[in-house]
């Protein structure tokens, strides 16, 4: 673990991911070693969006590194909702596909239905943790695939070593991929949560009561540093370009890292646990085969 130049020790997701991902590939070894299946890993991208393409080739990469079978459709912009449901159906099928993704956002102007789309991928498939079925799981604390960027949060916040139990957290955002189900995997481990959102009428008061920060709204630098209460864990999920074209996220971190105990980057910190969580949902989905 690395520690910034004033008080806040870095959570390091680049390092963690790492982790992660050996440890797939013992997991991957083993399984094959003792005869099971190879872990399958199904990616379905749609249209030519430049910055998806990015996104399915690292997921595709890590596939290859930990062991994981990828299966990639690349399908026109316009292909049309039938065809891409009967694709997602066939996917379902598949004895050696053991996990779907649809990288998001679908092609606007198209009339893609995403909950409709997500909600035909079998729910023991659903490798993004996205099917309503799964979130309704989550709700109720029963065992099903978590989301990947809230289950990557929640390895990181684990690197803090603190009691969660009875400690405030914020999370700024409400999401169904991110801001709802990160207050639930937090309020499951005892924390009293507070979600806050653009209507928030003081959202600086809100974080200042926080000892956990959660960012994810998708503004730059929403967050202030003078916002965050001394001693607290700050984990930023916001991927933004600033007006000189620079990676940043939610959150001040230099003014934030002042007051934080723990801090997450941007790049670097939440960003690469997403496609390791990815892939250990795909693993978990293959041993829930065996």
């Amino acid at each position: 673990m690395t520690t910034h130049s004033s008080s806040a020790q870095i959570l390091d997701g680049k390092a963690l991911s790492v982790q992660v991902l050996d440890e797939l590939q013992a997991t991957v070894s083993a399984r094959i070693a003792a005869g099971k299946s190879q872990p399958g890993l199904a990616t379905v991208l749609v249209g030519d969006d430049p910055a998806s393409h990015i996104y399915v080739r690292n997921k595709r990469r890590a596939c290859k590194k930990v062991g994981v079978a990828s299966f990639h459709h690349e399908l026109p912009a316009e292909t049309g909702q039938r065809r891409l449901l009967e694709l997602i159906e066939k996917l379902n099928q598949d004895p050696k596909v053991h996990g779907i993704l649809i990288q998001l956002p679908l092609p606007k102007g198209f009339d893609y239905d995403e909950n409709e789309v997500l909600s035909t991928i079998h729910a023991d498939k659903d490798a993004d943790g996205f099917h309503p079925f799964n979130q309704g799981a989550l709700l109720q604390g029963r065992e099903a695939p978590i989301p990947c960027t809230p289950k990557g949060v929640m390895r990181l916040l684990d690197l803090a070593k603190l009691d969660l139990s009875g400690l405030h957290a914020v999370v700024v955002g409400r999401s169904n991929i991110v801001g709802k189900p990160v207050a639930l995997l937090l309020l499951a481990r005892n924390m009293t949560v507070t979600i806050c959102h653009s209507r928030t009428k003081d959202l600086a008061a809100e974080v200042r009561r926080a000892d956990v920060v959660v960012a994810a709204v998708g503004i730059s630098e929403l967050v202030q540093g003078d916002w965050i209460k001394p001693g607290a864990v700050v984990l930023d999920v916001g991927i933004n370009r600033n007006a000189e074209g620079k990676l940043v996220g939610d959150v001040d971190f230099h003014a934030a890292c002042q007051n934080a105990a723990w801090i997450t980057p941007v790049p670097g910190g939440v960003g690469p646990m997403t496609i390791g969580m990815l892939l250990q949902n795909t693993v978990e989905a293959a041993s829930l085969k065996d």
